[in-house]
């Protein structure tokens, strides 16, 4: 009885939504803790160097993480895509409008594309830096990669640097529709509160996208 009321709610419309809002809400966190660390950066190489270090450190325990966070992303896309495709073919795309009131904006007319580029911008993040090239570096007396360098040599670039600042932008329009649209999925919509979610939404969307976007010019002026 359970398991089948448990496979009825993930198979819903309903359920499905709910885990999209739950899984980006968690992908939101993941950008918080991330952003915190880059801005070591601003610190010294040292410092940031020294961060990405101990997270190697932690051997299986980060693997873990990296792979819950894969899943969890995996999960987020491969529902918010389905989930699309069944609104577009049930209703129409004019129809969906007309009777849900989704997609009355740019920022939620442009849900499906910005989330597109944001998996071709994850795919050439992971391959640039955490990926890219190694150096090592040594600081009190233990050796380890110099990720500072990697990152400011990337950046050096013009054109990489405009990428990044663009897939920033539509980091800031996907999250900003989507953090809001996620407590509406959730039940958490009280006429009382959802505009402040909403203006949360917007301010959490301007932060985090717009520090990343400062720090990859910041080190672009560093390289150059």
């Amino acid at each position: 009885m359970v398991t089948s009321a448990v496979n009825h709610y993930f198979r819903s419309s309903i359920g499905r939504k709910q885990l999209v809002a739950v899984t980006g809400l968690l992908l939101c966190g993941f950008l918080v803790s991330h952003l915190t660390g880059n801005l070591l950066l601003l610190v010294s190489s040292d410092a940031f160097n020294l961060y990405a270090h101990k997270l190697a450190s932690l051997g299986g325990v980060l693997y873990l993480i990296e792979g819950v966070l894969t899943f969890i992303f995996l999960l987020h896309m491969g529902l918010a895509i389905k989930l699309t495709s069944e609104n577009i073919q049930s209703r129409g795309k004019y129809e969906m409008k007309k009777k849900t009131g989704r997609g009355t904006t740019f920022m939620s007319q442009t849900m499906p594309f910005t989330g597109l580029m944001l998996l071709v911008f994850l795919i050439l993040h992971l391959k640039s830096l955490k990926f890219g090239t190694m150096y090592e570096v040594t600081i009190d007396g233990i050796v380890m990669r110099d990720l500072t360098r990697t990152t400011i040599e990337y950046f050096a670039s013009v054109g990489n640097t405009v990428w990044y600042v663009v897939a920033m932008v539509a980091a800031a329009l996907h999250t900003a529709h989507g953090f809001s649209s996620a407590f509406q999925s959730l039940g958490w919509n009280h006429p009382k509160y959802y505009r402040n979610v909403k203006y949360l939404g917007y301010l959490y969307a301007v932060t985090i996208a717009g520090g990343f976007a400062f720090l990859s010019v910041w080190c672009h002026m560093k390289g150059a």
